[in-house]
């Protein structure tokens, strides 16, 4: 794990170190919350937005006292994210070939959520039409985009290859490219209409 989240530090995507995965009968998470809503998936600081960092000394320090932990990237900087249910994820995704439609990086939770890295502006403050949720966080209750979760300022995304205790590993979909600084990222309103056109009921 040390060698991505160093990879993505130099890059120039901040990252924080995450909760690691229980151990089988000891809890499905390493950290102290009972009952935790995403285990593996969240900070091991709760001032992760502060801590989080692109300095490869304090990314080796890190992972170093702690080379299982999980990789956690913060939204709203570099990037946001439009996290879908997988299956609305793949119908996106195959909409995207169709259309020729431009789409940057997409990673997943295998079997569980799609994650769709758009381009940020930093999620102004005086713009109520973005809103920021952390993974454990219940979107279904929001009735016109059940399911949706669109990370921005004071979010993050659990990275690939973090490991979850349900034994599913995140993985890179469509990956970046090798050069961070020169990829493009697509507007977020243009994915956010392709993802509610592959939501619509087909006719």
């Amino acid at each position: 794990m040390s060698s991505v989240a160093m990879e993505y530090a130099q890059q120039g995507w901040p990252v924080a170190r995450g909760a690691e995965p229980g151990t089988p009968g000891m809890g499905s998470c390493t950290c102290d919350r009972l009952g935790c809503p995403a285990p593996g998936a969240h900070p091991m600081s709760a001032a992760w937005a502060l801590e989080s960092t692109t300095d490869p000394s304090v990314v080796s320090r890190w992972w170093s006292m702690s080379p299982n932990a999980n990789i956690i990237l913060p939204t709203g900087r570099v990037f946001d994210v439009i996290d879908v249910p997988a299956n609305l994820g793949m119908l996106a995704l195959a909409q995207v070939g169709r259309s020729g439609t431009p789409c940057g990086p997409v990673a997943a939770i295998p079997g569980e959520r799609y994650l769709f890295f758009v381009a940020t502006r930093g999620a102004p403050e005086d713009e109520n039409e973005w809103w920021t949720c952390h993974l454990d966080c219940v979107p279904e209750t929001v009735a016109d985009s059940p399911g949706l979760r669109w990370h921005c300022r004071d979010s993050y995304v659990v990275a690939p290859p973090s490991l979850l205790p349900s034994g599913v590993q995140a993985t890179w979909i469509r990956t970046p490219q090798t050069d961070f600084a020169s990829l493009t990222l697509p507007d977020p309103i243009t994915i956010l209409n392709l993802l509610a056109d592959s939501a619509a009921p087909t006719p």
